[in-house]
């Protein structure tokens, strides 16, 4: 149920029964030892039911890793789950020993929750895919306070909002119910003041373009089992190239691109080292203009990196960044000493992670953080804090979970930090979903998953101050799960019935 709330499907209402039936389960099962189980089945098949598309990658070369999709899909879930099992055995263990009941027992239970959920954005790497606050996507209204406290703020509000029902064990139209009805009438009081105050500051918002700057998007839409076929580069290549040189309408002399933006490899060459393609590539380039794609790129010592680059229309490359937040057996193997394995991507090298965040100024663009594939998915780690940039680009290639909720779920993820760093979103997939997002999360284009076309687009203006999750990252969080903690603990232990 909980993962229904998710996108694509947002079937929100159905988080309450399913966090009410997670605290109920614990008190059913009393003990620090049955809190850790039960958390942990319930994570794992939330993970398992919200990650399936994972095994999607796998059947792109199915005679050599389809056998491990249940090892791949139930290991991942088990490793997941572990985090939403210390939640429950840290808050059951606070809530047991200091004789916390009622309303303040889930605010601790959603204090524990979120404090795991972002360990679990940092701890070997990071996997902070289908955080509950994720849900809201649905609510222009309701993202905007992550703008203040970040995808994690919006979790803790979500998870208490979910969980608090669970305090209405007993029915019946007395005091002590109608005491019990109080916190769970105040925490949806607080979701709707967080979207009425959303929507107010939407109302406010202004529609400013950066001028002089017009984008094409192009989304070729290449199955992934053919985008690596030796045979079948070139046409790629050159379906592309089409696709960036036509005409953008009958007036093409106000709608013409200034740039061109191709997804994460659309050139499937190392450009570097072969003149003709990449002269093909520069073709694609606006006069005046720039084609940014992505491709591999290779040095001397024969390292590989998947790469950005910016090309302009004499075939120059005069902007590069390299992907430093690497996909874990997609990318490179961990542990290649240990584990025997091949990574999923074509290629024998393991990829190399780049030097980190970094923004690029390139001629008629506003300064820019590239981000490639997940790198969009983490909160906090999306532009450089010293060279801070004024738009994000991600590229991505989605065609490995064909149409599957995957690619929603990584587009919502995306759309989040926008909201959260108050600069608009330009995202290019191979596959889908491409869209052009303003600095409020809300999407002006969008070009469905399994499509091939283009967008057109201006560029939107970044907003003129740093938002406060932007300036301060998670500190406010913290501050924020201290007070709803203290809230939790405010009465001495000892005192029952603390409803």
């Amino acid at each position: 149920m909980a993962v229904t709330a998710l996108p694509p499907v947002h079937f929100l209402i159905l988080l309450v029964p399913a966090f009410c039936g997670l605290v109920w389960l614990t008190d059913g099962k009393p003990g620090w030892r049955a809190a850790f189980a039960v958390g942990w089945w319930f994570g794992f098949g939330y993970f398992a039911a919200g990650l399936y598309w994972i095994s999607f990658a796998l059947l792109t070369k199915p005679e050599q890793f389809a056998w491990m999709i249940p090892f791949a899909l139930a290991g991942l879930a088990g490793v997941m789950a572990v985090f939403p099992a210390l939640a429950l055995l840290l808050s059951s263990a606070l809530s047991s020993s200091l004789r916390v009941e009622g309303a303040r027992r889930i605010l601790l239970f959603a204090v524990s929750w979120v404090a795991f959920d972002w360990i679990r954005t940092w701890i070997f790497t990071g996997f902070p895919w289908n955080l509950v606050g994720t849900a809201w996507v649905v609510s222009d209204g309701m993202l905007q306070f992550s703008a203040l406290v970040g995808v994690h703020g919006l979790s803790l509000l979500t998870v208490a909002a979910a969980a608090m029902p669970a305090v209405l064990t007993d029915g019946g139209d007395h005091p002590a119910f109608r005491q019990r009805a109080m916190p769970v009438i105040a925490v949806f009081t607080l979701l709707g003041l967080v979207w009425g105050a959303g929507m107010l500051r939407l109302a406010g918002a202004k529609e400013d373009m950066v001028p002089g700057v017009r984008l094409r998007l192009v989304q070729p839409n290449i199955e992934q089992k053919q985008k690596w076929l030796p045979h079948l580069r070139e046409k790629h290549l050159l379906r592309q190239l089409r696709m960036s040189v036509r005409p953008a309408g009958q007036d093409t002399v106000t709608t013409a691109p200034t740039h061109v933006i191709w997804p994460e490899t659309a050139a499937p060459f190392f450009l570097a080292d072969y003149p003709r393609r990449l002269a093909m590539v520069a073709a694609a380039a606006p006069p005046d203009g720039l084609v940014i794609t992505g491709a591999p790129r290779m040095d001397k010592s024969s390292r590989v990196w998947n790469s950005l680059h910016a090309i302009d229309p004499i075939g120059r490359i005069v902007g590069t960044y390299d992907k430093f937040h690497l996909v874990p057996f997609g990318e490179y193997v961990p542990l290649r000493r240990v584990l025997n394995i091949a990574k999923i991507t074509s290629g024998r090298r393991d990829f190399s992670a780049g030097a980190g965040l970094r923004t690029l100024h390139l001629k008629g663009l506003p300064p820019v953080s590239p981000l490639i594939c997940y790198e969009a998915i983490f909160p906090g780690r999306v532009t450089d804090r010293n060279d801070r940039a004024h738009w994000l680009l991600n590229i991505t290639n989605d065609a490995w979970f064909g149409l599957s909720s995957g690619p929603y779920q990584h587009f919502a993820t995306a759309r989040l930090r926008a909201v959260e760093e108050g600069l608009p979103l330009v995202r290019v997939a191979n596959t889908g979903i491409s869209a052009v997002i303003d600095a409020y999360g809300r999407t002006l284009k969008r070009l469905e998953l399994g499509r091939r076309g283009v967008i057109d687009s201006g560029l939107p203006a970044h907003l003129p101050g740093i938002t406060p999750y932007g300036r301060n990252g998670d500190w406010i969080l913290w501050g924020l799960l201290a007070m709803v903690a203290a809230s939790g603990l405010w009465r001495y232990p000892g005192k029952r019935n603390l409803s």
